[in-house]
């Protein structure tokens, strides 16, 4: 079973602020194979570069692969497009591209604190 983190899961994870996580997604984290959208990794450069977070982003993914075996997501772009075209819930571009990607993964949970992501997204785990 695969589970997605959402990108403030990831900041989080990697500060080591895991008392910000639910019971919930704490189990998500630790009872299933772990994947990020390349999605994330854009929405954490851009969080970088208006200083935000000081880590660049690759830092940020390879501690994670390091630290609890995440792995950016292969998935073709074509799937996530297809998938995304059906969502009219959100213009955040970030949150399309990381639910469609869950969801373009078989529904895959997504662990996520976000609400408006759980209001949209029934496999959204928090």
């Amino acid at each position: 079973m695969v589970a997605y983190l959402d990108t403030h899961v990831v900041i989080w994870l990697c500060e080591d602020n895991v008392k910000r996580l639910s019971n919930a997604a704490l189990d998500a984290i630790n009872d299933h194979d772990l994947l990020i959208s390349p999605a994330v990794l854009i929405e954490l450069n851009f969080l970088y570069q208006i200083k935000r977070i000081i880590r660049a982003p690759l830092d940020l993914a390879k501690q994670l692969r390091m630290q609890i075996g995440v792995k950016i997501c292969d998935r073709s772009f074509s799937d996530l497009a297809e998938t995304a075209l059906f969502e009219t819930w959100t213009r955040d571009p970030f949150d399309l591209m990381i639910v469609s990607h869950a969801k373009a993964n078989n529904y895959s949970l997504l662990v996520t604190a976000d609400e408006k992501i759980r209001d949209h997204y029934p496999k959204a785990v928090w």
